[in-house]
């Protein structure tokens, strides 16, 4: 692709997407590596008023130096504002209990916030590309998506905006050989270590022996998805429109209205899962329609009931639903619960040793749905323990442990929606163990 051709299909994607205009200023998040260069550079060029930001994770030694020393060097030579922060990431990945990939995460995007409001801009630029997007597609397909994963990167996602998303990295990196412009290279990014390396230097190299064209083919896959997307939101907002029915602080869902629709899951899903209700829990409340009166399902400040004819909603954002004690919104809160009785960690998989004892549960992360909820046990609840086959009611475990009525009070279980993933102090669940795949851990420590 010709230079030229290059700067045209940028700009269109920026006025096609309305990412950006000429009335305020850009944050550009620059880290010194090709894609992130080319963008300044470009942004730049279209005469958009860029601020050049960078960000030192210091987890590189003389590299995190380089990169500092270069990317300072670039803005200078491109005639635009540099601006810089130094972090201690490993020890704020400790004191929030993060893996450093999320805690570098966290970092980046918090101070370029910062930055943004600051120097009063329009938008935070990063520099995602097409492949990138074709990789977070391919990655979300392994660890499983709705539909929303199947789109993946969108070119806006509020402040934060993505204009090179309709290019190559090669096409990056041609464009920077035509124009002479150097970068550096993170080394980490050539080590097959995380999931997302892995899916670049060894997964899309095999589909491009099958098909020289399957990067380009699964981005024209993601955008036709994505007109499908809005196709299939504004079916399901008509279809809430049509069946819901509001009562008194509470939202009545008849079933036979529910049956007759052409998806009942899709549908229960869209309404339920923006409130915390994970994808097994939207599962179990569908068949519970066909089951008695009576059940109960609960996520933060939310309960469903199944009544006789209806699903009955009831919505509590003051106080949390009857019998939740706790609630683990996500894996960046990592801290103390029950004054301190059960305390949590987010750790990296790699070289990770299992502690031993009934006090600690452990799981993969990425297989975990949050908010976690940790709360009191309820009639009708079942559990799968580790190393069994299909779940079994928990009353039944209680009886076979030989629970008291005061144990059964007082016992405690962590769930993901309606799945109890460990009974505090005692059985961990089936289907979330560590394994040596494992990227990413949630260890928990119960001292009663």
């Amino acid at each position: 692709m010709s230079t030229s051709l290059f700067l045209q299909q940028i700009e269109s994607f920026i006025a096609d997407n309305r990412l950006l205009d000429k009335s305020a200023p850009v944050v550009v998040g620059i880290s010194g590596g090709a894609d992130s260069v080319a963008l300044l550079q470009v942004l730049t060029r279209l005469g958009f008023s860029c601020i050049a930001c960078h960000c030192n994770f210091n987890l590189r030694g003389d590299e995190s130096l380089r990169d500092r020393n270069f990317t300072s060097e670039t803005a200078r030579a491109f005639g635009v504002p540099f601006d810089e922060i130094s972090f201690d990431t490993r020890r704020y990945a400790r004191e929030k209990r993060l893996s450093i990939e999320m805690a570098c995460r966290q970092l980046r995007y918090e101070w370029f916030e910062e930055k943004r409001q600051a120097y009063g801009a329009q938008a935070i630029a990063v520099a995602h590309h097409r492949d990138d997007s074709v990789e977070t597609l391919l990655l979300n397909l392994v660890r499983g998506t709705g539909i929303a994963g199947l789109v993946s990167m969108r070119p806006r996602n509020g402040f934060v905006v993505r204009p090179f998303l309709s290019v190559s990295r090669q096409e990056i990196e041609d464009y920077l050989s035509e124009q002479n412009l150097s970068y550096v290279v993170d080394h980490t990014n050539l080590e097959s270590i995380y999931v997302r390396n892995k899916i670049r230097l060894e997964v899309l190299p095999l589909l491009r022996r099958i098909n020289p064209s399957a990067d380009r083919s699964i981005y024209t896959t993601m955008q036709n998805l994505r007109e499908v997307e809005r196709v299939y939101r504004e079916s399901i907002e008509r279809q809430q429109h049509e069946i819901l029915e509001h009562e008194a602080g509470q939202v009545r869902i008849p079933i036979d209205r529910l049956r007759a629709l052409p998806s009942p899951r899709a549908f229960l899903f869209e309404l339920f899962s923006p409130y915390g209700f994970v994808p097994e829990q939207i599962d179990e409340i569908l068949a519970a329609c066909d089951g008695e009166s009576g059940r109960v399902f609960l996520a933060p400040g939310h309960r469903v009931v199944k009544d006789r004819e209806s699903l009955i909603w009831v919505q509590e954002a003051d106080e949390p639903s009857p019998g939740i004690v706790a609630i683990i919104e996500s894996p960046k809160e990592c801290g103390e619960l029950l004054d301190g009785h059960l305390s949590y960690r987010c750790l990296d998989g790699e070289g990770y040793t299992l502690p031993q004892g009934k006090s600690y549960a452990c799981f993969d992360l990425d297989r975990l749905t949050f908010p976690l909820i940790l709360r009191r046990w309820q009639q009708g609840d079942r559990f799968r323990p580790f190393g069994m086959r299909g779940s079994r009611k928990l009353s039944d475990y209680f009886s076979d442990h030989k629970y008291s009525l005061v144990d059964k009070a007082n016992a405690l279980l962590l769930c993901s929606g309606n799945t109890i993933l460990w009974i505090l102090g005692e059985r961990v669940a089936d289907g979330f163990r560590v394994t040596p795949e494992t990227e990413r851990v949630i260890e928990f420590n119960y001292k009663k």
